[in-house]
């Protein structure tokens, strides 16, 4: 598989050194994408460039995945309007450990010559002297290359401190290093990493005499044009305690049909064949969504696991009226609260419950869910009220048995009508 070919079909280029193509031709090479680990875990942002390094393995390259546990502590002012906030180093370790584990779903590190590697930047920085590095490094890119580059000047008017400045120099001196110890001569990584990237092509030129090549990816953007990774809110995690597998495979499944094409490009392994097929079929039916499900379900396997997926798909049918009691039953508190966010809430007190409540009451008194007694008698008799997913009639009571784990009940006004409600 011609690497470079592969990328330019996905839309996964954005730039590219000359000459890269021809120097990939020319048999297995090492290449890297450097990933901080600012926070506990990676973001579907992030995942465009863990796709290059996928589809850099499957070529047939070998790639090597370095983890910044020296670089971290400053952070990448890249695309920043303000200074990082500065971690200290027990969250650092733990977020490379997070970063680590999400990596090792994507990539292969026992297949023989183009295993993949993963590398820490602290393990080459922690013994290092600090005279040493300005006057060994430093010395070999100038303050104006260095200024000249975006990531820079667009900090200058606000202010940028010397602490975000040096990043550049410390990235360009990564790749010095694998270039070195690792035979490394690629380095990727998104659109706004291309200053950064090309000071440690330069550094290599100056300092070793040698010769490095860079390519960079589009960015991911949401919706409204901004980019992924940027602030807490709008993110897609890939831990499932801060975006659960439910909200996850509800984010591809809900893309429209422009994004989905260009999403499933870029986090699919499926040939370009399949993809083309998998559009094709689309065209044909368009409201049954096949290209969403198909990356849905591709992306939520590989990120959480099979029962992950078969969870979400589980809960995605209680929402939109084809799950039963039972399969209501079985959700925790957690994917409850992700699939009925949004939905009209109430609260009812617990000895309420125990004694037991008539479902009129609750319908009319309790939650509002219905204004008057009789319209909530002639829905009842209509079949239109559901609780937890089962049809309930008139003289139905309301008690601890209809509670969801322990603290939960869903009524259901008619086919897509929900109330939750929390019994505290």
């Amino acid at each position: 598989m011609n690497f470079v070919e592969e990328l330019k079909w996905r839309g996964l280029i954005h730039d590219i050194m000359p000459e890269t193509e021809e120097h990939l031709a020319k048999g297995v090479t090492p290449g890297y994408i450097g990933f901080d680990p600012t926070a506990s875990s990676l973001t579907v942002g992030n995942l465009v460039t863990v796709m290059l390094l996928v589809h850099f393995q499957r070529a047939g390259h070998k790639p090597i995945a370095l983890v910044g546990g020296a670089t971290g502590m400053i952070g990448d002012p890249s695309g920043k309007d303000e200074e990082r906030k500065l971690l200290d180093l027990d969250t650092l370790r733990h977020n490379e450990a997070c970063t680590k584990k999400q990596l090792e779903k994507f990539l292969d590190f026992d297949c023989g010559e183009n295993s993949a590697e993963m590398v820490n930047n602290f393990d080459f920085y922690k013994n290092m002297e600090l005279f040493d590095f300005f006057r060994d490094i430093g010395k070999y890119l100038t303050v104006s290359y260095m200024i000249a580059k975006d990531s820079v000047k667009s900090r200058l008017e606000g202010g940028m401190s010397f602490t975000e400045f040096s990043y550049q120099l410390f990235q360009g001196y990564d790749f010095l290093w694998l270039y070195e110890n690792m035979s490394c001569t690629l380095q990727m990584g998104g659109s706004d990493q291309w200053g950064n990237i090309t000071s440690g092509t330069e550094l290599i030129r100056r300092k070793a005499g040698g010769k490095a090549y860079a390519l960079t990816c589009p960015l991911l953007t949401k919706g409204d044009g901004s980019k992924f990774g940027k602030s807490e809110q709008g993110n897609v995690w890939l831990d499932p305690e801060r975006t659960s597998p439910y909200k996850f495979y509800q984010f591809w499944l809900r893309s429209t049909d422009t994004d989905a094409s260009r999403y499933i490009k870029i986090f699919s392994t499926k040939s370009r064949e399949e993809i083309e097929a998998i559009e094709s079929k689309h065209q044909e039916a368009p409201n049954e969504r096949l290209l969403q499900r198909e990356l849905a379900e591709e992306i939520t396997v590989r990120v959480h696991s099979e029962a992950a997926y078969q969870a979400a798909v589980q809960a995605s049918e209680i929402l939109f009226g084809k799950g039963t009691t039972e399969s209501l039953k079985a959700l925790d508190e957690k994917s409850i609260l992700d699939i009925f966010e949004g939905v009209p809430q109430a609260t009812v007190a617990k000895t309420e419950v125990g004694a037991g409540i008539p479902i009129v009451e609750l319908l009319v008194d309790k939650i509002g869910a219905l204004p008057s007694n009789g319209e909530a008698k002639k829905m009842l008799k209509g079949g239109g009220i559901s609780i937890n997913k089962a049809k309930v009639e008139n003289d139905r009571v309301i008690g601890y048995d209809d509670l969801l784990d322990g603290k939960y009940i869903l009524v259901q006004r008619g086919k897509k009508n929900y109330h939750l409600v929390t019994v505290a």
